[in-house]
């Protein structure tokens, strides 16, 4: 490898005010807080560098650029420069030793003066502009400088997109090259080929620009990994909760409620420390996304798991109809909610002491005669819509740009379009975990020390080979 391949690819991201310059960095770089993103014009005033790293060493080290603001002058002052011999390039090097370039076009001459050194710039245009003559001016201002330039068109998914004659543009100008890439919301692959047509331009970094483009398709893979072995670490730690209650503080409609809600409250921490986690492992914010996508409650989105009507809802079923008890094989409707005591005895009893199917939307209650005590566990419609969830949110997060401003969107099917197979046959896997309380998360703690435990780790990669069907090969 030559001297030249060890140093980091120098990549200007130049365009327009406003263009989408910072977004586009903080996708490729996934730093949600480099920069600032704003609608206003001119956010960007000054140049600042940010590394992609391969390997801990610095692959490619962009150069986030102020927005061109009035190329058209700056046009009509090179035109009128004493050397009429010059050529191009040699006109951007005399204005830039001139007093305008640290007056009226300071700006500009901060664009163009890092134009001469790198090796390739990334020209973002905003698509839903109008073609005007002053984005031909920036384009000849660019190109002036004798770099590659590699347009990169933003917000192509935008219903007033002009996508059609910014191609004509730029093709008119010899950048035939060109990359659709949304920032806020990339396309699945957009980023190889941002890195694959650049190596076009730049083919004595071909060798480096494909290691930099495998690297990113590894990482992304290993953070679905990841992802997924978090979910299955909530599916097992919600399986194995178990919470006993003595059949005569049960028997209590009150204390009944209290127990209930302080099994919802667990559930739902333990919701969103898994939400929490999958945020941070995507380089997100924790206030980008809530608990759930569901009604507002005291200020945070937040689905009730456990709501016969969020259940229906979510539209937890498989194939044509069949509900989620028939799906993950439990026997579905052996007691419901507002069951009595002594019923929910005769239930235990019936089924030789066996999970009955719950506390209605509640959770699931265990009967146990013998010691007079009723166990409450979660059901498996709850975990389902648990997994379903974080599945859902996953795949947003692979499919958001570090530029997106907005929270995740609220929808009002927290499943619509989860991998419902994938989720319903780990909730199945999960059921070893039912016989061994101790495996949740709370269980495993003693007095601050982590107690290792073989079978529930063996369980939870299991569950996460599982999880990782959900997105396919």
């Amino acid at each position: 490898m030559t001297q030249q391949q060890h140093q980091a690819i120098r990549i200007a991201v130049v365009g327009h005010t406003n263009a989408g310059k910072t977004s586009l960095l903080r996708t490729l770089t996934r730093r949600a807080n480099f920069g600032e993103v704003s609608q206003r014009p001119g956010t960007t005033r000054h140049v600042e560098s940010v590394d992609l790293e391969v390997n801990g060493q610095a692959a490619v080290r962009f150069f986030d650029t102020p927005g061109l603001e009035d190329a058209v002058a700056l046009r009509e002052h090179l035109a009128g420069l004493d050397d009429a011999q010059a050529t191009p390039p040699e006109r951007i090097r005399l204005f830039l030793q001139g007093p305008e370039a640290h007056g009226v076009f300071e700006q500009e001459a901060k664009v163009l003066r890092t134009m001469q050194d790198i090796d390739a710039a990334f020209l973002v245009i905003d698509v839903r502009e109008p073609v005007l003559p002053k984005f031909r001016d920036e384009i000849e201002l660019l190109n002036s400088c004798a770099r590659p330039v590699l347009p990169v068109l933003n917000f192509v998914r935008d219903a007033a997109s002009r996508e059609p004659d910014w191609k004509e543009l730029l093709s008119a100008y010899g950048l035939h090259v060109q990359v659709r890439f949304d920032a806020a919301a990339p396309f699945v692959g957009a980023e190889r080929e941002l890195y694959g047509d650049l190596s076009t331009l730049l083919r004595d970094r071909r060798e480096q620009l494909r290691a930099v483009a495998d690297w990113l398709a590894a990482e992304a893979a290993e953070r679905r990994r990841a992802a997924c072995a978090r979910i299955a670490e909530l599916l097992v730690d919600a399986a194995a909760l178990r919470r006993t209650v003595p059949a005569e503080e049960f028997a209590d409609t009150a204390r009944r409620k209290a127990f209930v809600a302080a099994l919802q409250k667990e559930v739902f921490d333990k919701a969103q420390r898994c939400t929490d986690d999958l945020l941070a492992l995507y380089g997100f914010r924790q206030d980008d996304a809530g608990e759930a996508p569901l009604p507002l409650i005291e200020g945070r989105w937040t689905l009730d798991f456990f709501s016969p009507e969020a259940m229906k809802d979510a539209g937890l079923r498989l194939g044509k109809g069949a509900a989620i008890g028939a799906a993950v094989g439990v026997v579905a409707d052996l007691a419901v909610a507002g069951i009595s005591l002594g019923t929910g005895a005769a239930v235990g009893g019936a089924i030789g002491g066996a999970v009955s199917q719950g506390w209605g939307p509640f959770g699931r209650k265990l009967a146990n005669r013998l010691r007079n005590v009723h166990e409450l566990t979660v059901e498996d419609g709850v975990l389902f819509a648990l997994v379903a969830w974080q599945l859902k949110l996953t795949r947003a997060l692979e499919q958001r740009g570090h530029a997106a401003t907005g929270r995740i969107a609220a929808e009002t099917s927290a499943t619509q379009d989860a991998p419902t197979r994938a989720t319903a046959a780990a909730v199945r896997a999960a059921r070893p975990a039912r016989s061994h309380p101790e495996w949740e998360s709370a269980g495993l703690a003693t007095r601050g020390f982590w107690r290792p435990a073989p079978q529930r780790d063996a369980l939870a990669a299991d569950l996460a080979r599982t999880l990782q069907g959900a997105f396919g090969p």
